[in-house]
């Protein structure tokens, strides 16, 4: 599904991301860890396109993301507040990207039954535009306006970061489903190690722009990052 071969990026100089290889199947669910500064939100901005590696190349589906624009039509994501229309209400931004989809308003309609349980009567309605929605809300946003696409791709960085205990239960829970059930490639970021090895089955971790450990979940592999983490202070 996404193929990286020999991915070296620099700022200044100074190297932040040197990947070799790295394979990601479809409908795995991967979760990327490490500190701030290991190159995580570097290597996602790098498969999005979003900038240009120093060399090597990121290939989905077989095809170099930046010779071609098609990979869009199939991934979704979401980094940070920068992606979202933050001038327009939230039921604008969905029914604006529902739309580049081809998705109609009875589409679009029963998308937000399937949100209800992460949205918690606290996005639809409010009559306020996304930018004064409190960031834990603007999340749930911009997770949902990569969703609404129906992505075969999902890329998300940190996205339990800023949402309360029950939203974050809720977003695991329907990231699972949606795995379950369509087979979606999933990618997370993520500095909580207990969310991530939960949502994930497969952790990556990157240590100063460099895979160190790329570990298959099980009941162990929480206590093997947290050593790891512990030992790196």
């Amino acid at each position: 599904m996404i193929s990286i071969h020999q991915l070296q990026k620099k700022y200044n100089k100074v190297t932040v991301l040197d990947i070799p290889q790295l394979s990601i199947m479809q409908g795995e669910t991967v979760g990327i860890v490490g500190n701030n500064g290991a190159g995580k939100t570097t290597l996602f901005r790098s498969i999005l396109d979003l900038i240009r590696p120093n060399q090597g190349e990121v290939l989905s589906k077989g095809v170099a993301v930046q010779n071609s624009d098609h990979w869009k039509s199939y991934t979704g994501s979401f980094l940070d507040e920068s992606f979202l229309l933050d001038y327009l209400s939230a039921e604008e931004l969905f029914t604006l990207t529902g739309s580049l989809y081809g998705q109609s308003e009875a589409d679009i309609q029963m998308f937000y039954v399937q949100m209800s349980g992460i949205f918690n009567d606290e996005i639809l309605g409010k009559r306020k535009y996304i930018r004064d929605f409190s960031k834990g809300n603007q999340k749930k946003v911009g997770i949902a306006a990569a969703l609404i696409g129906k992505p075969e791709i999902l890329i998300l960085d940190e996205p339990f970061t800023n949402l309360d205990p029950s939203s974050q239960i809720r977003l695991k829970q329907m990231l699972h489903q949606i795995n379950q059930e369509t087979g979606m490639t999933l990618l997370i970021s993520s500095h909580d190690l207990n969310h991530v090895t939960e949502t994930c089955k497969r952790i990556v971790v990157i240590h100063k722009g460099e895979i160190v450990h790329d570990l298959e979940t099980n009941e162990t592999t929480l206590s093997q990052l947290e050593n790891f983490f512990t030992l790196d202070q």
